[in-house]
């Protein structure tokens, strides 16, 4: 790591400030050759951690853009090495062009995640916080925002830490039975019975903490279906509060997937609004419905919408026998209307008493209670209603803590059936390795390296 590495660090586009950040060891030199502070003074003489105006000068002694420079001394910088972060003005030129004259002055540009990458191997961050990192810039609701924020801060990693002494700890009272037999004996086999469990406990608990906590960073999806003309645009509209598709009168006007994303309750949901299932000679209209019947096998929630107008008709029990295995609210559009072919008891006598909701997609009455009962559906599903979950991992993680328990599972056989202690001390140092996986003590360089290539430049 002794090469300085630069990007932009910031999203492209126009802006007020865009922020070019160097890091290495001749960081400050590097930008020394381009930027003339107003003190006249250079950045190694200026006080650390401490912004400083002055100018990016080109080649020819040009003033590119007036900066604000920052110097930030290892080891109190992001990366953990000397770091320099130019804030120039946000245009796509001037951020171009000084980033341009950062590299020609001898730094390289970053690839993606590296400067995060730098802040692991220098100890700064562990694994699990340098991943925190990236979830923190994808939440998509502040709970999610939270979560990760815990993660950065070491909440996951102290948790780590402490099944991992205690699994150290396990081993070394085999291991020491397996190297001195005579001196130490057996071990004492119902504490190391009661610490196995407690460890197994306490990765059951992180584990379901974990798949609670999953539905906040991921969403949940929500598929409207029905057949055409049932308002089915309409309810999307209404629910992402724009115009998000095409409302006309003419049956088929959606013949493609249209998806929003929503806020209910803190929990991001994905809504989708799809083509009216039925047989068209249409091909165009076909694909749509080809789409739709792809989407439902993939929606965690489906909305069945039924238009009180036309009452029940074979379409719909199509429809419905379609969707039979799938979580699922029933909706009866259009109750605004005065001569109504369809009632709520109707559609539960039907539909295997199936109670459904009745709204009005044009007069926007019955919205906040169909919000409500899918928000109680994605709570019951996910089991959202228990404690509030404290840790939130990702899928790499999560696997992680699965092998490491099943370790542990398997060495609490061992113990129980009393069989060979070396067998038992593999079982228990094989969870050890898995914990040092996820915070990257013991990470292999091809993981590492696919974590940190999601990242992105400047990041």
């Amino acid at each position: 790591m002794g090469d300085c590495i630069a990007a932009i660090s910031t999203p492209p586009g126009e802006g007020g400030i865009a922020i070019i950040r160097v890091s290495g060891e001749a960081a400050p030199e590097i930008v020394d050759r381009i930027f003339s502070s107003r003190s006249g003074k250079k950045l190694g003489e200026l006080r650390s951690h401490s912004l400083n105006l002055g100018y990016i000068r080109d080649e020819n002694g040009t003033i590119i853009d007036e900066v604000l420079v920052s110097r930030m001394d290892a080891p109190r910088s992001y990366t953990g090495e000397n770091v320099v972060e130019i804030n120039c003005h946000g245009g796509a030129v001037a951020t171009r062009k000084c980033l341009e004259l950062v590299l020609k002055a001898g730094a390289r540009l970053a690839e993606p995640g590296e400067f995060t990458k730098r802040a692991f191997l220098n100890g700064r961050l562990d694994m699990v916080q340098a991943e925190a990192v990236i979830e923190i810039i994808r939440a998509r609701s502040e709970k999610a925002l939270a979560l990760s924020t815990r993660n950065l801060t070491g909440a996951l990693s102290r948790t780590l830490q402490q099944v991992e002494d205690e699994l150290i700890f396990i081993n070394s009272r085999l291991e020491g039975s397996i190297d001195f037999p005579e001196e130490v004996g057996e071990p004492d086999w119902l504490e190391i019975e009661e610490r196995l469990r407690a460890v197994e406990e306490r990765l059951q608990k992180l584990a379901a903490s974990s798949k609670r906590a999953r539905v906040y960073r991921d969403g949940v999806r929500v598929v409207i279906a029905g057949k055409p003309n049932v308002g089915k645009s309409s309810l999307l509209n209404v629910l992402a509060q724009k115009e998000k598709a095409i409302v006309t009168e003419i049956p088929g006007t959606t013949r493609d997937l249209i998806e929003d994303l929503i806020y209910i309750k803190g929990i991001p949901v994905w809504v989708t609004d799809t083509a009216g299932i039925r047989e068209t000679r249409d091909v165009v209209e076909s694909i749509g419905v080809e789409k739709t019947r792809k989407a439902l096998a993939e929606a965690d929630i489906v909305v069945f919408v039924i238009d009180a107008s036309t009452g029940i008709q074979d379409e719909d029990r199509e429809i419905m026998q379609q969707i039979e295995d799938k979580r699922k609210l029933v909706v009866i559009n259009k109750t605004d209307i005065r001569d109504r072919s369809l009632t709520a008891e109707e559609v539960g006598n039907m539909f295997s008493g199936v109670y459904p909701l009745e709204i009005s997609a044009l007069e926007e009455t019955g919205i906040e209670e169909l919000e409500s009962a899918l928000e109680e559906m994605i709570i019951g599903a996910e089991n959202l209603g228990g404690p509030e979950p404290e840790i939130m991992t990702n899928l790499r993680q999560e696997r992680a803590i699965e092998a490491a328990l099943e370790h542990v599972r398997d060495a609490i056989d061992g113990v129980k059936n009393r069989q060979p202690i070396d067998g038992i001390a593999v079982d228990t140092w094989g969870a050890v390795s898995w914990i040092e996986e996820i915070t990257g003590k013991a990470i292999r360089e091809d993981v590492m390296e696919r974590i940190f290539a999601d990242f992105c430049i400047g990041k």
